[in-house]
């Protein structure tokens, strides 16, 4: 007798320990814990995100315009600006995405406001082909692109020179508003990576200029 009255509580406990496991998966779907679920962006990074996007597609813009018949070394400089922005938009679109959020914002540029940097004045070129973001530092207008799209060789190059130079040095400021403005995460060292690499290539495009003896726009 003993040995049946051992089975029947090993298989007693055995079928407590099954409810307790379907208990603990269902539990969710009946009584759902009251977590808070942590954003994936806070709203500093999705604005800083949907400008910098914007910003960027029009400097896809710009590169579109540019001659093919100008000096090897601005179209090889246009080959490398135009890499790292179309991947740069494809990562910023992509946490837009994680985040839950339409690719175009609302309300440009209003992250900014709160910038210690000060960079969102009402001095900025209009934006083309994209009106919410007028306010941005260092677009270029219908007028411009224009120029650029009609200048060949020598011109072509001072031209797009100058409107690439002021562009970079436009999203060099919004990307120094957001690392003032974040304290940590991917989207902080994206703008410092930013902030780097448009400042080598500002720099570069400046000394070209000058061999073209040319100035930056201001």
């Amino acid at each position: 007798m003993t040995a049946p009255r051992s089975v029947k509580a090993v298989a007693l406990v055995a079928a407590a320990l099954m409810l307790l496991v379907l208990g603990a998966a269902l539990r969710p779907l009946f009584a759902p814990e009251n977590h808070t679920q942590t954003a994936v962006l806070s709203e500093t990074e999705i604005g800083f995100v949907h400008d910098m996007a914007a910003h960027h597609q029009q400097a896809l813009f710009i590169l579109a315009r540019l001659s093919p018949d100008v000096d090897p070394a601005v179209t090889r400089l246009a080959q490398q600006i135009d890499d790292v922005q179309r991947t740069e938009i494809g990562v910023m679109l992509g946490w837009l995405r994680l985040a839950g959020v339409p690719p175009n914002s609302r309300t440009p540029m209003a992250w900014m406001e709160a910038s210690p940097s000060g960079a969102g004045d009402s001095h900025h070129h209009p934006a083309t082909l994209d009106t919410e973001a007028a306010s941005m530092p260092g677009m270029a207008t219908t007028e411009e692109l224009e120029k650029l799209s009609s200048a060949r060789g020598f011109d072509a190059e001072v031209v797009f020179l100058q409107l690439m130079e002021r562009h970079h040095r436009g999203g060099i400021a919004m990307a120094q508003a957001a690392d003032a403005l974040l304290e940590r995460g991917p989207v902080k060292q994206s703008a410092r990576d930013m902030i780097n690499s448009q400042s080598q290539e500002s720099g570069l495009m400046t000394l070209m200029l000058g061999q073209r003896g040319a100035q930056p726009l201001h």
